[in-house]
């Protein structure tokens, strides 16, 4: 009866420990705010494109990347 309950026990632990909470999305104005972070983000998602490439931060950080990179052609442009 001990083995049955101590096997269930695991069971438990190992599924709560599979279904950690969800990673927060970053809007692109949070993304805009903290250059750090959206450097990390990028890296990230550059470095594993096959799982990540799809998911809403890897999105945001390309559309804020992007909108960065705008930014500073029209400064440097002078406009």
């Amino acid at each position: 009866m001990k083995q049955k309950h101590l096997l269930l026990a695991i069971v438990v632990l190992a599924i709560s420990g599979c279904s950690g909470q969800a990673e927060k999305t970053y809007s692109v104005d949070e993304l805009m705010a903290d250059e750090t972070l959206l450097a990390k983000i990028i890296s990230e998602c550059r470095n594993n494109p096959g799982d990540l490439r799809q998911t809403a931060n890897c999105q945001n950080a390309e559309a804020t990347d992007g909108k960065l990179r705008l930014e500073r052609m029209r400064r440097s442009l002078g406009g």
